[in-house]
């Protein structure tokens, strides 16, 4: 690779309907270089923070991924869906009559007592013999998956609405963690369901969403601009040297 290639980290503010394929596209153009990959994707519906590596600093993607995570999110309770979100379609209604705000505070803590098993969601990336699983959940099929040893690391429940059946929470957790069945598993234990309709990740490791770049922005961004919003690879590298 020429020395004078694209090489850094991009952080994007990720808008509803842009999609982690959207934004690696839109700077390979921008930048002229093929170089150009992501950190993990976000749900259609979801916000916030989008990692994009660009030339030598893809060669960190892995390091990049298996960080830490906070998101801000909103649950419904009564209803569940086929894809644990409001994309999905609904395949349960339950009453949430008798349900206090003492069993939703249960409820959550009996999730952040150390590292538990989470079962990825159907409607997710993870591949089966080379095919992505949500391909086979629009076919209709499910098919057996692995759980994945997550853990929450703090969280916070922030509004408590009974009369409407929602919950707004921030989770702090690790790699790999599916919010979206962290809520529907909530539901569970609470006997009445859930689906997650608002999710928005608001940091990465060492990244925080204050300092990443708008959608519009970055549609509107020239090459030198871009180049400019960069973070260079030796200070990502450099930053979690520190202790």
């Amino acid at each position: 690779m020429p020395d004078d290639a694209p090489s850094g980290v991009l952080l994007v503010d990720k808008d509803p309907g842009f999609t982690s394929h959207n934004a690696v596209a839109l700077c390979r153009r921008i930048l002229n270089t093929k170089k150009v990959g992501h950190c993990g994707t976000l749900d259609p519906m979801a916000t916030g923070m989008l990692i994009v590596v660009v030339g030598k600093a893809t060669k960190v993607q892995d390091m990049l991924m298996c960080e830490d995570k906070v998101y801000t999110a909103t649950m419904k309770l009564g209803i569940e869906t086929n894809s644990q979100d409001a994309d999905g379609e609904v395949v349960a209604v339950k009453p949430t009559d008798g349900i206090t705000e003492d069993d939703v505070r249960a409820a959550f803590e009996a999730f952040a007592q150390g590292p538990f098993d989470q079962l990825p969601p159907m409607f997710s990336a993870v591949k089966i013999n080379g095919v992505p699983c949500y391909k086979l959940a629009r076919k209709g099929r499910e098919v057996e998956r692995k759980p994945r040893r997550v853990q929450v690391l703090d969280y916070q429940i922030t509004r408590i609405d009974l009369t409407a059946a929602e919950v707004d929470f921030t989770v702090h957790c690790t790699k790999g963690f599916y919010v979206r069945t962290y809520a529907h598993d909530i539901g569970q234990r609470l006997g009445c369901g859930a689906h997650l309709t608002a999710l928005r990740r608001t940091r990465s490791g060492a990244f925080d969403i204050a300092d990443a770049v708008d959608v519009p922005t970055l549609k509107a961004a020239g090459r030198d601009e871009l180049l400019a919003r960069l973070l260079p690879l030796e200070k990502v590298l450099h930053d979690r040297q520190q202790p």
